[in-house]
């Protein structure tokens, strides 16, 4: 991550709330220690003078009906592999497949740019799992969620020919 006033290395990140809007702040250690000093004199680093907090604020309750909008259609979206919505994914930070991450791509990729400063993976990966893994992978999700819905449905035909894929595919991909 990069400080946010100068291409150095961030080393201190700060959230900060302006009005009710949390503000973060990458900050490398020269500009964090004016950040310190200015806080600590009682000025605000992030803010400025009175009337323009008052605009900032008016600007983000006008903005907020929209944003949360926004986020409501956002997290109904729903994998359509293994079914888990974004608001789930928001609510305890873990995706359900490898499908995931291109149904929520528009929304993972800011949150990945955030926590890592890149979007894309360039470190190693474990030489047995491939395209062709994941893929399995996929499949299996898939199978098994809709052997579930079969059971509810009392589907019991369906879900035994699911419940052979599943074996098949579990053998094919060395999975117990």
């Amino acid at each position: 991550m990069k400080c946010q006033k100068c291409d150095k290395k961030a080393t201190m990140h700060i959230t900060d709330l302006v009005g009710s809007k949390p503000v973060e702040l990458h900050l490398c250690a020269e500009h964090a220690q004016e950040y310190l000093a200015q806080t600590e004199n009682g000025m605000s680093p992030v803010g400025g003078n009175m009337a323009s907090a008052l605009a900032a604020q008016m600007a983000q309750q006008m903005a907020f009906s929209k944003v949360s909008d926004e986020f409501s259609k956002s997290d109904q979206e729903t994998c359509p592999v293994c079914g888990l919505t974004f608001f789930e994914f928001r609510a305890n930070s873990r995706l359900g497949c490898p499908e995931d991450y291109q149904t929520f791509r528009k929304q993972l990729t800011p949150l990945l740019m955030n926590i890592h400063g890149e979007c894309r993976h360039t470190g190693k990966r474990p030489s047995c799992f491939g395209e062709e893994d994941a893929r399995k992978l996929t499949a299996l999700i898939g199978y098994r969620r809709e052997m579930s819905e079969a059971i509810e449905t009392e589907s019991y035909e369906k879900a035994g020919m699911l419940r052979d894929k599943i074996r098949k595919l579990e053998s094919e991909a060395g999975i117990e």
